[in-house]
């Protein structure tokens, strides 16, 4: 009796994952739409089914998610331009309060996107979306053109953050896998496989904020801190010329670094990113600007030192105001949890507590110096002039 139990077990469960295997060729549409193709997408519980008309690149496609809840948006792409977020041309779903389903189209310009209704880069006639039983449907018809039959796709799903306002995803598991290439004319090429892809270029741009945080936005505003503020003191002599000068070239290195992996990542597409990587030039060619300063510096006796002096300081001020502005862009692109933003503001913040400190503390060092100079001065002055006196006495007396 056991045996038998436990036959009937194995043969309900092997139904039960045959069944499950096969959910995107054995499902039917309420709307009796029917596809000849389907894939069933490695993550995010979701489906995608199409029919694809070679001759004119007109594909009409479903894209199912299950588990879904009506506080919730969901969205499938195509991205044209290879394997990324940033040129996604998005179907996007979402209930309204008024508890019906809303689609549209948005085209993806930037990593921080509240996906915004727009066109395409290609026709899409026709898009609606269903709700019920957990499970949210976009349907549409694509106009691709014929050039357009293996393509890059992302899909998504995410809370949320208001009315007709969709939310930032989860920027972790399931959701940085949805990534994979689409062949209109078969399943064979439908993979998860791009995910690697978006991993490694979400990973790319989190090293290039951090190399470029660290560079920019901390070892150089360090740099000039050391360089203001321990001169003053004699016994910091020459020690605070080489603490400034590895601060700074550390800083060029490091942000030489992040500034090649902002030239591989590439423009977003948005104002944000374009005002970014612009700032980011400048910043690159006043720090090599800085570099040749270096290599250029005359001695502090010299009488093009004063020009030198305001050269160098001039970029370096402009370098650490830009580095700054550019840092809070960089974060506004890549848009990570709030902790990061915080994080950096309580570093500026330490920063500027210390110069606050350290500004009237070596002002009065500096006063204090000239006072005792202007002080041994004039007493030099009056002992020689006794001595002046004394000598003309005695020069008087001896003639007489």
């Amino acid at each position: 009796m056991r045996s038998v139990f436990f036959l009937g077990f194995l043969v309900f469960s092997f139904c039960i994952s045959g069944s499950r295997a096969q959910t995107c060729r054995n499902y039917t549409f309420s709307n009796k739409n029917t596809y000849a193709l389907c894939v069933d997408l490695p993550v995010l519980s979701s489906y995608l089914h199409w029919n694809y008309t070679p001759s004119t690149g007109t594909a009409d496609v479903a894209f199912r998610h299950t588990g879904a809840t009506t506080s919730r948006w969901i969205s499938w792409a195509i991205n044209p331009k290879g394997q990324r977020m940033v040129g996604c041309q998005a179907l996007v779903a979402y209930m309204t309060s008024s508890g019906s389903m809303y689609a549209y189209t948005s085209s993806i310009s930037s990593y921080r996107t509240d996906m915004p209704e727009g066109a395409l880069s290609f026709r899409v006639p026709s898009i609606s979306a269903t709700y019920g039983s957990g499970e949210m449907t976009i349907f549409a018809r694509l106009e691709l053109g014929t050039g357009m039959v293996s393509v890059s796709q992302v899909w998504q799903e995410g809370p949320m953050s208001g009315p007709g306002t969709p939310g930032s995803h989860s920027t972790a598991g399931a959701n940085m896998k949805s990534a994979g290439t689409l062949n209109f004319l078969s399943t064979s090429s439908t993979s998860g496989g791009a995910s690697g892809s978006v991993g490694s270029e979400e990973r790319r741009r989190n090293v290039h904020g951090v190399l470029n945080a660290v560079s920019w936005g901390v070892l150089m505003p360090l740099g000039v801190l050391l360089a203001r503020y321990l001169k003053v003191f004699k016994s910091a002599n020459p020690a605070w010329f080489y603490l400034h000068v590895t601060c700074q070239t550390s800083a060029y290195a490091v942000g030489v670094a992040g500034w090649v992996t902002g030239l591989r990542l590439g423009g977003g597409g948005s104002s944000n990113t374009g005002t970014h990587g612009s700032i980011g030039m400048a910043l690159f060619i006043l720090g090599t600007l800085q570099v040749f300063a270096l290599l250029l510096r005359p001695k502090p006796d010299h009488k093009y030192r004063f020009y030198w002096n305001m050269y160098h300081h001039s970029c370096g001020y402009a370098a650490i105001t830009l580095s700054i502005i550019n840092v809070f862009l960089g974060l506004d692109i890549l848009d990570p949890t709030k902790v990061w933003k915080r994080t950096y503001i309580v570093i500026l913040i330490a920063l500027g507590c210390a110069a606050l400190i350290m500004e009237p503390v070596t002002w009065a060092v500096v006063i204090k110096r000239r006072r005792t100079e202007r002080s041994q001065k004039h007493s030099a002055i009056v002992l020689n002039g006794a001595r002046g006196n004394h000598d003309n006495g005695r020069s008087h007396d001896d003639g007489v």
